[in-house]
């Protein structure tokens, strides 16, 4: 959405030539972490002008906590903006263990569930506890919501064009009258729809260069609330209670 959102003037979203169309969205937005650690870049500003021209509007991806992101970027002077997108926890767990047993070794020894389940209650992740990472960001977007959105998986697909709207104008790309008269906003939403994307030929074969990932195992459902059919009742209340612990008094709630 970003992507599409900020390019629409160099790239037309109803252009049968559009990027999303041709190349994976990793390829279009970079994960600071994933091209640093595997690509051959020294450095995080070796890495952005490597990859961005001076006019490019830079759109970037990362995982860190926001403890973790440079104090030059959450400055209430710096231009950049911060869009932190999250799921609902147990969602967020049957995806990330999902995915890492698609990689590598993984694929031909899965890691268990039960295991995995274990290690994201227990706080052990890629980026840390899941809970701070979400609280994180939550409590920056409370304290400058100027500088920082927050926004549920879950509220994108249950009401994608007022959150495709909302992104536009946080991001300094609000759409025009006339741009809200025709098919723009529904355009953008068809071509960076989950269903979309995961059919197109360039999502479904090849791999995120430098990184080794096949394009395909960043689509998998998309759905919401899939972790009704992989999670047992005990995992259930056992991660409901730990996230209502871990989140209380800070008024963020997630749907059941």
């Amino acid at each position: 959405m970003a992507f599409a959102i900020v390019n629409r003037a160099r790239y037309p979203v109803s252009s049968a030539e559009h990027p999303l169309l041709t190349s994976n969205p990793h390829h279009l937005v970079h994960n600071i972490e994933y091209y640093q650690s595997f690509g051959t870049y020294n450095s995080l500003s070796d890495f952005v002008s490597t990859q961005y021209s001076a006019d490019t509007s830079r759109l970037l991806a990362t995982y860190m906590p926001y403890h973790s992101l440079p104090e030059s970027l959450k400055s209430r002077t710096s231009s950049s903006k911060i869009v932190y997108l999250c799921r609902n926890p147990k969602d967020n767990f049957i995806s990330l263990w999902n995915y890492l047993n698609k990689r590598g070794p993984n694929i031909a020894n899965p890691f268990p569930i039960e295991k995995a389940f274990e290690l994201f209650c227990n706080g052990i992740s890629l980026f840390g506890p899941v809970w701070d990472n979400v609280l994180g960001y939550w409590k920056a977007s409370l304290e400058n919501p100027e500088k920082v959105l927050f926004l549920k998986y879950e509220d994108l697909k249950k009401e994608p064009k007022s959150h495709l709207k909302k992104l536009a104008e946080f991001l300094g790309f609000p759409f025009s009258v006339e741009e809200e008269k025709g098919q723009v906003i529904e355009d953008i939403l068809k071509l960076s729809s989950f269903e979309f994307m995961k059919s197109l030929l360039v999502n479904k074969e090849g791999s995120v260069n430098g990184l080794g990932f096949e394009n395909k195992i960043f689509f998998r459902k998309g759905e919401v609330g899939d972790w009704k059919n992989q999670l047992t009742s005990s995992m259930v209340e056992r991660i409901d209670g730990l996230f209502e612990e871990k989140l209380r008094g800070f008024g963020l709630v997630f749907e059941s």
